[in-house]
């Protein structure tokens, strides 16, 4: 994606996103609470769901242990609305793969905050296509 394809809302949603997954934000609770919007909710590629407390909460639990940093691939923004972005990517962490998807919301108080992300599990192999 090249900047003239890319918005002002899509570009602020990327860089939000690339903040959020930055093990030096993701696993500080005050830097994380700054991104993540009143209403937000997430659902793990594990199956889990977080409202924004308890996502905050587990990081506390976690300390702050320091998590490696993904890759991301195949990232693509869409701008849903004037104030709504969708990303969908694939993140790599270690072994670990997701196809991720998250909405940027932006409020008139706090600016673009990350409003909804889901994630799904994947191998390489489920990337092949069928035969």
């Amino acid at each position: 994606m090249s900047n003239r394809d890319t918005s002002d809302a899509a570009t602020a949603a990327i860089e939000g996103e690339l903040r959020f997954l930055d093990p030096a934000v993701f696993t500080s609770p005050r830097l994380l609470g700054e991104l993540l919007h009143p209403e937000f909710r997430s659902f793990g590629s594990s199956g889990r769901a977080w409202t924004r407390q308890s996502y905050i909460d587990e990081l506390r639990e976690w300390g702050p242990a320091v998590t490696a940093a993904g890759t991301v691939s195949r990232l693509v923004a869409r701008e849903l609305a004037p104030d709504l972005v969708l990303l969908t990517f694939d993140l790599n962490v270690g072994e670990r793969r997701a196809h991720r998807s998250s909405l940027w919301r932006r409020t008139a108080r706090a600016g673009w905050q990350l409003y909804f992300t889901q994630g799904t599990g994947f191998t390489p192999e489920d990337m092949e296509p069928p035969r």
